[in-house]
Parts: structure tokens; sequence; C-alpha cells
């Protein structure tokens, strides 16, 4: 094959880890599977040519590959290395908060909603009719800064929230038909999202979401008891038995994209397992999420450790599951486990949690910017108006103070480029600072990553087509 050269101008190795979990390697530990990648980067960083050759007598049977050579074109693939004599200049440098485009834009339909979800974190909710709508100009204004700041984008998400966005119809209708004929007209697909608790859908709606290909997620907390527990009406009563037939008749009709379930996990609901398995193989859900409460406004509903440690422990006993079935080459519709197995799989340094405030930004019923749709209606500060601009200092401001981990525990921690802090609204509402991490569930969530590896490196050893199945179809869908 020949020699490979290195091509590292301005190349800080601390920098380089986002290159990491490419090898796929038998480990119980993520830091040893950091450790082997830097010891690589080191090298290649060390050495003018580095042949196969060279990285047998450095490494010898460390790596679970046949053929070296094939490293070295995955190496090259990734742009980390260069033929020899290439004048391609490989910037190792993290990327900036610009280079990362808007693509998705949250609409905070209505402030209102037609249930009263006991936990629900939304400050100011209220019942539809006394709810605060948004217009159609603010919605064609949020749309437009979003092409204003990412042009030229190949595709584009507009994601409708609420409240319940289901109260505001007509308001989505003018958005759907806006936007099929504006991304058209520049060459651009637009894709639309919406979760919802589905009791105000009917069969006109449900048929007229399938022909615009929305991808629907249905709020839902597992079996009537559960459910019932928080998920009630605004007189007081459980919704379980509406929401269970509004899901049939849902299932029965939509063909255009899968149709997933979030199950909101709070205290003295934590048998995971029981819901997984009524909301999936009962109810007939493509996939299954779970979202555990652990820094609510209202304390009460927040889960305990000892939950917390109850739920992580099923999780990982489900996760077990879906490694069977992967290892079968099936899906088994786990949203948790999917999510992570893909951001291992991709190898991607997550220099941030998600893509709140650079990908992504959430628009309230008076136009402010808000970080993501959980913030809507908090006392976080807004990074500008649609009908003004992005405010970009201050979003840059907070974004680069995330960014920054010093003396924050991060910059250590082995599972930091899959967390990277955890999630802006959880710190926001535990420490009421959105910029620290998210320190309360630390422990478990490097245990439940740990477990990921593993999962993925026998996945990888035993049967590497599931991710081409089940991975990149739902990457390009």
């Amino acid at each position: 094959m020949g020699s490979l050269t290195l091509v590292k101008p301005n190349m800080h190795l601390v920098d380089v880890d986002e290159r990491r979990m490419m090898f796929h390697v038998p480990t119980s530990s993520l830091f040893e599977l950091d450790a082997l990648s830097d010891e690589l980067i080191q090298l290649f960083s060390e050495e003018a040519e580095v042949s196969a050759a060279h990285i047998k007598a450095r490494f010898g049977g460390r790596f679970q590959v046949d053929d070296v050579t094939e490293t070295l074109a995955e190496l090259k693939s990734l742009k980390i290395i260069a033929d020899a004599g290439s004048a391609a200049q490989i910037n190792m440098e993290p990327q900036a908060v610009e280079s990362f485009p808007l693509t998705t834009i949250v609409l905070n339909t209505n402030t209102g909603c037609n249930l009263s979800c006991t936990y629900c974190y939304k400050e100011d909710l209220t019942t539809p009719s006394k709810g605060d709508k948004m217009g159609f100009e603010t919605a064609v204004q949020s749309i437009e800064m979003m092409l204003k700041e990412s042009p030229n984008q190949r595709q584009y998400n507009v994601v409708f929230f609420g409240g319940e966005p289901l109260t505001n119809m007509p308001l989505i209708r003018d958005v759907v038909a806006y936007c099929e004929e504006r991304f058209a007209a520049l060459e651009s697909e637009v894709s639309f999202t919406m979760t919802t608790n589905a009791t105000m859908l009917n069969e006109e709606l449900v048929d007229w979401f399938d022909a615009h290909r929305f991808g629907l997620t249905i709020s839902m907390d597992g079996p009537k008891a559960m459910h019932d527990k928080n998920r009630i009406t605004v007189g007081g009563q459980g919704t379980y038995d509406v929401v269970k037939q509004k899901v049939a008749m849902l299932l029965s009709r939509y063909k255009s994209r899968p149709v997933g379930c979030r199950v909101t996990l709070t205290r003295g609901i934590t048998d995971v397992e029981a819901i997984f398995d009524h909301l999936y193989n009962d109810l007939g859900f493509a996939e299954v999420g779970f979202g555990p409460v652990t820094s609510g406004d209202i304390t009460s509903f927040n889960l305990t450790a000892d939950e917390m440690a109850e739920v992580f422990a099923g999780m990982k006993r489900l996760g077990k599951k879906y490694l069977k079935a992967a290892l079968d080459g099936r899906n088994m519709g786990f949203g948790n486990m999917h999510m992570l197995m893909t951001d291992i799989h991709e190898g991607n340094k997550k220099q941030l949690p998600c893509g709140a405030g650079v990908g992504l930004l959430a628009v309230d019923t008076k136009g402010g910017i808000n970080l993501c749709h959980r913030f809507t209606g908090s006392d976080q500060p807004l990074f500008g108006d649609v009908s003004e601009g992005l405010d970009k200092a201050s979003l840059a401001t907070f974004v680069e103070t995330r960014l920054d981990r010093t003396d924050t525990g991060c910059e250590t921690c082995r599972i930091r480029n899959i967390c990277s802090g955890g999630c802006y609204h959880e710190s926001y509402a535990k420490y009421g600072d959105a910029t620290v991490p998210s320190y309360h569930y630390c422990d478990l969530l490097r245990d439940w990553v740990d477990y990921g590896v593993e999962a993925y490196t026998r996945i990888m050893l035993e049967n590497p087509s599931f991710f081409e199945a089940h991975v990149s179809p739902r990457r390009s869908a």
C-alpha cells in the first residue's frame, strides 16, 4: 500500500479526540478505548511516515482488525492522514460554532394545552383558550431567519411544539404550505416533526400528516395506572383510554414514517421494562424512548437517587434484549440504546450535548429566540427576536462558556465526548445555570455508556451489518 504521511498543521493532541472510537476494540471501558486511540494519534504526530508494518510493530494484536492496511485507509478517509506529498491541509482544531448550520427551527405553536399533566415543565402552561398562540407572520420570520443564517443547505427541519401543537392546527397547515413551496424553490428538502399527546387526533388529521410525511412522536407514559397518574385532563381525569384508542387508529393508518413514543419517568414510576413491553409489544410503537425527570421545578416529581439507579438498571436489562436482537439483525426499538449505539458508531466528538444553540433554535409565540423548546416561557435570557435577528454575540458567549471544560471535571471524564456535560435544561432547572454540567447523574451515565461500549463492540465483532441496516438509513431518512 505504501507509506502514508500525517498532515498536521497546528494540531494539538488534546483537540483530536473527535476521531476516537473509530476502532472496534473489545473493551469494558471507554477510557481504554480513548487511550488506545490517543496512542495511535500520538504515533502519527511523532512520525513523519507510518506504514502498516510500523503499526503492527507498535501495537501488535491490540486492534481487532484483520488487515492493518484497512485501518490506514479508514484513517485516510477520515482525513486524519493524507498521502505523502499531498498538498491538502487538514485542520484538526475543534469546529467553530459558525460551522454548525442552523437547520432545525422549533415553533412553539401555543403555550396552552388541552391536558394538565402534573409534571409539565412549561412555566406558563394554560388551557388552549387562554394560551398564547403563535401567528403566521412570526412563523414565517422564524423560517426566514433559519434560511438567512444557514443558506444553501440540502435538508431543513421544522418542528411544531407546545403546549399541545394540535390546538393551533390552522397555523401548522399554513406553515407547511408555505415551507413546501419556499424550500422547493430553493431546491432544498424540508421535513416536519411534531410531539403530541394524541388526544385531538382524528382520521382526517392523521391522513394529512401522512401526506406531508410528518415525523410523529406520541407522549405516553405506559400502562393505564402509570399513564393516568400524571397525564390528566384539566378536570383531573386520566387520559389513557382515549390515548390508547387514538394510537390504535394512528398506527393503523399512518404509513409514511415510523411513529415513536416518548415516556416521562417521574417519582414512583421506574419500571422501564414493563412500560417498554406495553408500549412496544402491546400498542405497537416503532420506538420507545425514556426521559427521566431529575431536576424539574416541582421537586416532588423528581426521581430520587435510588429510583434513578433503578431506572438505569432497568435500561441496562432492556439493553441486553436490544443487544440480542441486534446480533440477530433486528432493531428492538429501544430508543435510548439505539441513540447510544448511533453516537458511538458515528464516532463524532460531541463538543456540546445537543444541537441546541448551534444546529437548532426554538421560537416562542412572541418571536423570542430560545436555546430549545424547553426554555420557551422560562427566565433564561433570549438570544434575539425573529423580527430583529439572532443575537449572535450572546449566543456565542453561551456556547463558548459551555465548551470551556476547565475546572468542571469534564476534561478528564471518559465519556465527555458522548455526554458533553448533559442537558442544558437539566442544568438550568437543577442549578439555575444552563452553562454548568449536569453533575447529579454523572456516575450512572458513565456506567450506562460503558455498558453501551461493550454492547457496541459485540455487535461490531459479531454482526457489523446491523449498523448499515439500522443506523445509516435512520440518518438519511
